[in-house]
Order: C-alpha cells, then structure tokens, then sequence
C-alpha cells in the first residue's frame, strides 16, 4: 500500500513540474510551485523524514510561495514569449545530469537496512546517551536542537537572511517607483 502512496505522490510531482514547465501565467506557476512542495513535503512524511517535510512545508510552501508572489506583485504576470532557440544542448545537458545521478544512487545503501552506515555510527550513541547528555526524552529534539544546533541555526540565518533581501529589495523598488512618481 506504501508503495501505491509513494508512486502516485511521485506521478503527482511529475505531473506538476511539467505543467509548471508549459505555463505561460506566471500566478498559476507560483501556485503550482507551491503545490509541488507541498506533494514533497507529504512524501518525505511518508517516508518518515518528519523534520524534513515540516522544513519543505513552511519554507518551499509558504516563504518561498509568498516571495514568489510578492515579486510577481511588482513585476508582470505574463512570461515574454521566448526567443526560439535549438532545445538540444539542454536536453543533452539534462539528460546527462540525470544519468549521473542516476548512476550515483547504484552507490547508496539500500533504504531502511539495518546495517546502514548511519545505524552503526552514530545512531546508537544518539539513542543511547541523548537521555543523559541533553537531558530531553524526545530523541529527535535533541538531535535538531542540540548535536545538531549549529546546523539548524545556519538553516535559520539562510532563511532570515533571504527574508531580509527580498525585503530589501521590494523597499528599494518602491523607493524607485515613489521618486519616479514624484518627478
């Protein structure tokens, strides 16, 4: 039944990022992007990645979603039409990314084995002494919040910072649009 779930999320991102791709209306493709992050975020829900889908829901659903939107409130809502060009160089470019990633996964663990790398190394000692070193019971709380804290607190300064210069750079196109006004 999982795999049912994870197959149809799957066709749901596809089927998403091709409509975004052939949209003209750039509202309907903020929409659709914010759409596909939240198909994301319930992916990595199913695959119990928690932390990551509640980071990909308010950050790629909501923050970025209303950046988009607030950048399309001072600029057009319609795409230029594009200038024709031959679509093979990046079809070619595409194609061979994706069969390097592709053959970079061959690599990787396979998904949920218990004898994973990461389930010998530091798992254990997680699970084991974050009662006594942090003193919190929520074994995942203590990972983000503490062994994990710097990491977090980058995450959030990137995600302030990116507010601060979207913030920034509607104020000064609103300067530039008030002293055009004036003159």
């Amino acid at each position: 039944m999982e795999t049912l779930v994870d197959i149809f999320l799957l066709s749901l991102l596809v089927v998403t990022a091709i409509a975004s791709i052939r949209l003209r209306d750039l509202f309907a493709v903020v929409m659709l992007f914010g759409i596909y992050s939240l198909v994301s975020a319930s992916l990595f829900v199913v695959m119990d990645a928690v932390d990551v889908a509640f980071t990909e829901a308010s950050v790629g659903a909501g923050v970025a979603t209303v950046f988009m939107l607030g950048t399309l409130a001072l600029t057009t809502h319609r795409e230029k039409a594009p200038i024709a060009h031959n679509p093979l160089l990046p079809l070619f470019v595409v194609a061979i990314t994706g069969a390097a990633l592709v053959y970079g996964t061959y690599d990787i663990p396979r998904y949920g084995d218990p004898a994973n790398p990461i389930h010998q190394h530091v798992a254990p000692r997680y699970i084991e002494d974050s009662p006594q070193e942090i003193g919190i019971p929520n074994i995942v709380s203590s990972v983000l919040a503490s062994y994990r804290g710097y990491d977090t607190l980058g995450e959030t300064t990137v995600v302030f910072t990116a507010a601060i210069g979207v913030l920034m750079l509607i104020g000064g196109a609103r300067r530039r649009r008030s002293n055009k006004d004036q003159r």
